[in-house]
């Protein structure tokens, strides 16, 4: 993950790279790393499925083909 400043910087990294991904705000991913990690350390802990994780995105309206895990 990267963080960046704005819009203008994130093309200008693009760019120079030549890469690609998402760009969302930042409170997004605290809610999405939130959501990701709150019971990492229950004892009944258990990875998430695929459709878990793909519904989870969606709850976070993280929706874009980048997003997709099939």
């Amino acid at each position: 993950m990267l963080l960046f400043r704005s819009e203008e910087h994130v093309e200008r990294w693009r760019e120079r790279t030549g890469r690609r991904g998402e760009v969302f705000p930042l409170a997004t991913c605290a809610r999405l790393a939130h959501a990701w990690y709150a019971n990492r350390l229950a004892p009944d802990w258990r990875r998430r499925s695929v459709d878990e994780i793909e519904a989870l995105f969606a709850e976070l309206g993280l929706t874009s083909d980048f997003w997709k895990l099939r």
